[in-house]
């Protein structure tokens, strides 16, 4: 059975799938309330499985009429792939970070997910046995190259 966070997350993303906009803007105390469960929840959430890295935008207003805002953020078209991994990327990039691109791609559904799976394995800390920083730049360069295989077929 699913957890709340999962339930939470499908529900939103639902939401997101249904807008017209590629936006939703929710009250906390509300989708708390929907849930059954504190608003410290719905934080854990958003701050977990909405982040940029992830591909989506967030932003909130307290206060009472406050909310908090979510939306997809866009890839690049393909034809600049190559220039936007590179400043995504750069020259070194850890495992969380190149994971979470992983993520945001395969959401996107630039890649399957059993492309992502390889790609995961590729950059693990397993795979590559290496001394930091030489393991944060050996990934750089495995993914950017992976990618843009991937990416311009």
């Amino acid at each position: 059975m699913r957890n709340i966070s999962d339930l939470i997350e499908q529900y939103l993303k639902q939401m997101l799938q249904e807008s017209k906009e590629g936006a939703v803007e929710i009250q906390r105390n509300d989708l708390a309330d929907r849930f059954s469960c504190v608003p410290s929840q719905i934080n854990y959430v958003i701050s977990t499985r909405f982040t940029l890295e992830k591909g989506y935008l967030v932003e909130s207003k307290r206060g009472g009429g406050g909310y908090i805002r979510i939306q997809r953020a866009d890839l690049p078209a393909l034809k600049t792939i190559a220039p936007y991994l590179s400043g995504i990327i750069g020259d070194s990039v850890d495992q969380s970070a190149a994971e979470g691109l992983i993520y945001q791609l395969e959401e996107a559904e630039l890649v399957t997910k059993r492309e992502a799976q390889l790609l995961k394995a590729a950059v693990s800390r397993e795979a590559l046995a290496l001394k930091l920083p030489l393991r944060d730049e050996v990934r750089a360069r495995v993914m950017k190259a992976m990618l843009i295989a991937l990416l311009t077929r």
